[in-house]
């Protein structure tokens, strides 16, 4: 049987307080809400094993159909070291989106610190074929091990 202490409480209060925050942006009509939440059951901190997971909500607001054609993730850690990651679609899909529709997918991000943040955009065409940008917004990820200071 575990037992729960006063920190072990507050890093799961702090843990679920995180998890329910969301970003969005919009670009062209196309809204883009991504909610990241700390996985402290995937997580290892004794080993700076640190793992989140991202729900993301891809909106079409626009008059036009789309299709999601690439990602591109900007990661970077809270000692500044920094990841792109490049690639078709999104967990293996290339979805096509009509007006007044959405997608949703949940993906995942591993660190070696207790924090980070991503950001990134997303490749679609119209309906034309034309391609054109859509931003992610930068979204935070915090673990209950993050050490909080006043600036």
């Amino acid at each position: 049987m575990s037992k729960s202490t006063p920190a072990s409480a507050a890093r799961k209060a702090a843990s679920a307080a995180a998890a329910y925050h969301a970003y969005e942006a919009t670009t062209r009509g196309i809204r883009i809400r991504v909610e990241p939440r700390y996985m402290e059951d995937q997580s290892s901190p004794e080993d700076s094993h640190f793992v989140w997971s991202y729900a993301v909500e891809i909106n079409n607001d626009g008059a036009e159909t789309v299709q999601l054609k690439s990602r591109m993730w900007r990661i970077t850690d809270a000692l500044g070291r920094t990841e792109e990651v490049r690639g078709a679609g999104v967990v293996g899909q290339t979805p096509v989106i009509e007006p007044g529709k959405s997608f949703h997918y949940t993906s995942g991000c591993p660190l070696k610190t207790p924090q980070g943040i991503m950001v990134g955009s997303y490749q679609m065409s119209d309906e034309a074929g034309k391609l054109f940008d859509v931003a992610i917004p930068a979204f935070s990820l915090d673990s209950p091990y993050t050490r909080r200071s006043m600036n």
